[in-house]
């Protein structure tokens, strides 16, 4: 029912679907105290508002921008045209000058902007895969697995197995692409700050990179006034990728573009056997 749904909303245009998806943020936003709450505050948290009034305008744009993020998946995971009809990246020549080094590549595409057609533009271009973690609704795991299809990218499940397929495509000089800022389960990362708070932060990126010498590339999509697509924003991201070090550069590419980020994204949460500093 919900694939046939986005199938039919695929034929839309991107502009439309962003301008329901806008409507549908503010819906979410008014009908969900928790997420209204942690956007909040995650936003006024991270001193990226110089006052009170730019607080409020990017609290309405990062409201309208989760729901715009929501509704182009229609398009991005089923539209009939081609990704190359979406995608405008002027920073190819990153991909392609850390690839002439000989080993394998890491993309980094942290919530922001549209971080699923990043690697679908990718996978279009070089052997790619990608750790994801399934859903929490298993009935949205088939739809995930068609949308996330539409290219050849491999997909590795956040597990011990999917670790292993990420090491070997390393190995082999393949891309793969991690999200640097989720949440990892405890045992699997370490506290590092994130703007300013203590944010339990993945070893697995780094731990990855030392054992294979991938370059590592941080990447991101930014969302086009207008529904005119997407533009790819890369850069080269120097080891080592220590916790602290990573969560630098995730804030560093928000900096660009801040109204893009999933703020009400739980990026806070303590897993459950994690001890937050100062909770000793």
């Amino acid at each position: 029912m919900l694939l046939t749904l986005m199938r039919c909303c695929a034929r839309m245009p991107l502009a439309g679907l962003h301008f329901f998806g806008a409507g549908l943020g503010w819906l979410v936003y008014g009908l969900s105290p928790t997420w209204r709450r942690r956007l909040g505050e995650n936003l006024r948290a991270s001193g990226l508002c110089a006052d009170e009034v730019s607080f409020r305008r990017m609290r309405r744009a990062a409201v309208a921008e989760a729901g715009k993020g929501v509704a182009e998946l229609c398009r991005v995971w089923f539209g009939r045209d081609g990704i190359d009809t979406l995608v405008r990246c002027d920073d190819w020549d990153v991909v392609e000058a850390a690839r002439r080094e000989g080993r394998g590549l890491m993309f980094l595409t942290p919530h922001l902007g549209c971080f699923e057609i990043s690697a679908l533009y990718g996978a279009q271009r070089l052997p790619l895969t990608v750790l994801y973690r399934p859903p929490k609704r298993a009935a949205l795991e088939p739809l995930m697995q068609a949308g996330r299809s539409r290219t050849s990218a491999k997909l590795a499940p956040a597990t011990l197995q999917g670790v292993r397929q990420l090491l070997k495509a390393l190995k082999r000089g393949e891309a793969v692409g991690i999200l640097p800022d989720q949440a990892p389960g405890v045992g699997e990362g370490e506290w590092a700050d994130f703007f300013g708070r203590p944010a339990y932060t993945m070893t697995l990126a780094g731990r990855l990179q030392a054992s294979t010498g991938a370059a590592v590339v941080m990447a991101f999509a930014e969302r086009l006034a207008g529904g005119a697509g997407y533009r790819l924003h890369l850069r080269r991201v120097a080891p080592p990728l220590s916790p602290a070090a990573l969560n630098r550069a995730v804030e560093d590419v928000i900096r660009d573009c801040p109204s893009q980020y999933l703020w009400g994204y739980n990026r806070y949460k303590v897993p459950a056997g994690a001890v937050k500093p100062g909770k000793e």
